[in-house]
């Protein structure tokens, strides 16, 4: 199969692996996507596998960008396509009503849980909150702000402990405001006992979430999150495109999509720059990338070592494989913003979002801004899910009917028809209510990006 006509190989559709269209000399650019992934090490002649052996990435150090203005066709698609969600008193939309506690440290994950399993209450273990310092902590903060305000969560106990350097008070100055119906407090060390307490508080959480009904929503307030994990030699064929389809579809509805996942933008990144809104967009997306390569830099790390042995193993073979492949679950839509963590989506559109490809982190990061729903492509498959509702979809059948069990949607039919009607009809689905396989089994955990000193 040849995905563009100026590529130099072709894919082998069952294994996802490159094979040379024509002869390739030494130095030559690999051609795929109709961009070039990296060089050839050797002469290749036609028919023969390019992987490891024989193909190295081009790319090296940063990168100077030059901003041009967006050219691109804006649709907007007027529609009357709604589904049914939660209509918060601040006017926000949420799929889900549970009831969430949010540990303002990793000290009492086991009360959390223990409370979980006597309430029904979602709980999300994390090791951390204390023993944290400058931006390294904030950045925990506004992670949790970010779950403390999400619309899926009817009702939140902020459970801590009192004596963590993020207790509820530090705590309460990064959350600012609160609904005192919505959100509770239980400092552990300033009570009795905590279990009973904890029960109190979250029993008055569930009455108060229990006065909200789903309703119709426009489908414009539909707030998706796009990662993709476990890739394949299929992925930026397959279930990437789809989901770059609903991506436009969405977008040109009004709604919102954010992508994240940085290093796996590096190479693809001029891609997504020069559909940048406005220069200030531009910018922001400049920083984004330089500032997590000086990240790399700063701990003495490679920028650009990035497949992981599963994405060799399917067939990527240099990080421009991955990341051209990657960015495609942002389709055509155009950059609208640039968010840092736990700052709150706003903006109609497609978003990128900072952070890395860490697959739990990456979800944990797009659920802490806001989406409703994370569509996760894989080509190797993982149980994984986060605190929303997290689709995975297959790049191959074969995935898909093996590990039925995690796998919600099969994109390997792209290859024969379109399925965008499908997947937005599946999408707004979940958004009624229908339950994904990470929700059905309980594969519902965060984990908070660190860089900083641990005392």
């Amino acid at each position: 199969m040849l995905i563009n006509k100026a590529d130099n190989v072709e894919i082998k559709v069952e294994t996802g692996h490159k094979y040379a269209a024509c002869d390739i000399k030494a130095g030559e650019n690999v051609i795929k996507y109709g961009q070039p992934i990296g060089h050839a090490t050797c002469d290749i002649q036609k028919g023969e596998h390019v992987h490891t052996h024989n193909l190295k990435t081009n790319l090296s150090g940063k990168i100077e960008y030059t901003y041009t203005p967006y050219t691109g066709a804006d649709e907007k698609i007027d529609t009357d396509l709604t589904f049914m969600g939660y209509v918060r008193e601040n006017g926000d939309v949420g799929i889900r009503n549970d009831i969430w506690i949010v540990n303002t440290v990793g000290c009492v994950n086991k009360v959390a849980e223990a409370l979980a399993k006597r309430t029904g209450a979602k709980f999300f273990a994390h090791p951390f909150g204390c023993s944290q310092l400058g931006d390294d902590q904030l950045t925990t903060q506004k992670i949790l702000k970010g779950m403390v305000n999400h619309p899926n969560a009817g009702g939140v106990l902020v459970l801590g402990l009192g004596c963590e350097n993020n207790n509820i008070g530090e705590f309460k100055k990064i959350l600012g405001t609160w609904d005192e119906n919505r959100v509770k407090f239980l400092n552990t060390q300033d009570c009795e006992d905590e279990i009973a307490e904890g029960e109190k508080l979250i029993g008055e959480l569930k009455a108060y979430a229990d006065t909200f009904k789903r309703t119709p929503v426009p489908v414009s307030k539909l707030k998706i999150g796009l990662k993709c994990g476990g890739s394949d030699g299929l992925s930026g064929i397959t279930a990437n495109p789809l989901v770059g389809r609903l991506c436009d579809r969405l977008t040109s509805y009004g709604g919102s999509c954010v992508l994240t996942e940085v290093p796996e933008m590096f190479g693809a990144e001029h891609l997504l720059m020069q559909r940048s809104e406005s220069e200030e967009v531009f910018d922001k997306a400049v920083k984004l990338i330089n500032n997590f390569k000086d990240y790399y830099t700063r701990h003495n790390q490679v920028i650009y070592e990035n497949p992981s042995p599963g994405n060799k193993e399917g067939g990527i073979t240099t990080l421009e494989e991955k990341s051209l492949g990657c960015v495609q679950k942002g389709g055509l839509s155009k950059v609208v913003d640039v968010l840092d963590y736990g700052d709150k989506l706003t903006k109609n559109g497609l978003s990128l979002l900072n952070g890395p490809g860490n697959d739990i982190v990456a979800c944990t990061n797009l659920m802490a801004v806001g989406v409703h729903i994370i569509l996760f492509t894989t080509g190797r498959g993982t149980p994984l899910g986060t605190a929303v509702p997290t689709v995975k979809i297959a790049t191959n059948h074969d995935l898909a009917v093996r590990k039925a069990n995690w796998i919600d949607f099969d994109a390997s039919p792209l290859l024969e028809r379109d399925l965008t009607d499908e997947i937005l009809e599946y999408v707004i689905a979940v958004a009624n209510g229908e339950k994904t396989k990470n929700e059905i089994h309980g594969y519902e955990e965060i984990s908070i990006f660190k860089d900083g000193v641990t005392l």
